[in-house]
């Protein structure tokens, strides 16, 4: 993954005239309480409305199993998003946490708790970061089928930065717990 998807492509700031590369990032969805399917759908629209951010693809849907969740906790329904932007990968936090709270998510001490949605990045362009607020690429997304899965099946020659190709990492960790819902679609509206 590079800098940009091209690295020739650079937006103007239409107030400030500041150039901004525009980076690709990896964003990964998922819910497992109330209405999950309502809450991907929401999750995209909001990324797409976003200022300075254009969605370039959007996955299947997928149920998974829980991973290193609570007992009892439900299964979840899990996508990838694929977009462009100029934001600075801070911004594009910010923007992925807004989300999330707009969808009600409720954040507790217990690690993995149920959650109404989760929006994760991935890689945004090839930053790096090991802010506690910030960490990219993701540090366990190698370790996730429920996040390799799905943006495989829109770039299937991606590479996870210091990791190595989602095709490989993707058949180390298997298939165990992550299953196609090709009854349930998201669209970018």
């Amino acid at each position: 993954m590079t800098e940009t998807p091209n690295p020739h492509i650079i937006d103007a700031d239409t107030l400030t005239g500041e150039m901004r590369p525009i980076r690709r990032a990896v964003l990964a969805i998922g819910s497992n309480l109330g209405e999950r399917l309502a809450a991907l759908q929401g999750a995209v629209n909001a990324i797409a409305d976003t200022p300075d951010v254009w969605v370039t693809g959007v996955s299947p849907v997928y149920e998974t199993e829980p991973v290193g969740c609570p007992e009892g906790s439900e299964k979840f329904l899990n996508a990838v998003v694929l977009i462009d932007t100029t934001l600075a990968a801070n911004r594009l936090m910010d923007r992925a946490l807004a989300i999330e709270d707009a969808f009600e998510r409720e954040r507790t001490e217990v690690p993995n708790s149920p959650r109404t949605l989760d929006v994760d990045l991935v890689v945004v362009g090839d930053r790096r970061s090991d802010e506690p607020s910030l960490r990219l690429p993701h540090p366990r997304a190698k370790e996730r089928a429920f996040v390799l899965k799905p943006w495989f099946d829109l770039e299937p020659d991606a590479t996870l930065p210091e990791a190595g190709p989602i095709a490989e990492l993707l058949t180390a960790v298997g298939m165990d717990g992550v299953a196609l819902r090709d009854d349930l679609h998201l669209e970018v509206e």
